[in-house]
């Protein structure tokens, strides 16, 4: 598992915050809902070897990622390569816990868009 133990985060201790599993996308900067959530529920998928996979709108693509430490906490960050309606697209991007089952992060396109992102962890 992509753990890390007891941080902080808002003043309030939280064990074994972890990365891995599904995350649903529910808020994007850059595209609506009625885009993000075209042909599935938009999510993100962090699997136990930091490896994962993500769709939003006409977007999929396929994740490697790795665990950084920064002064204000650990982010997950990774480089993606997949399609967008057909086209093979590829880029980088980050995840970190902003509280318990809930994640903010951004998807960044090589020479092209970026847009955050907010997730909440899928019920098992």
């Amino acid at each position: 598992m992509i753990l890390y133990n007891d941080v902080f985060i808002q003043g309030k201790r939280i064990k074994n915050m972890d990365f891995t599993g599904t995350w649903h996308i529910y808020d994007m900067e850059l595209w609506d809902e009625d885009y993000f959530n075209m042909e599935v529920q938009a999510y993100i998928t962090i699997k136990p070897d930091k490896m994962g996979n993500f769709q939003f709108g006409l977007v999929y693509g396929f994740i490697d990622g790795k665990i950084v430490d920064y002064v204000d906490g650990k982010r997950f960050e990774f480089t993606w390569e997949g399609n967008e309606e057909c086209d093979h697209v590829f880029g980088s991007g980050w995840i970190k816990i902003k509280e318990k089952d809930l994640l903010e992060g951004e998807f960044r396109f090589h020479l092209g868009d970026s847009s955050t992102f907010l997730a909440r962890k899928a019920k098992q």
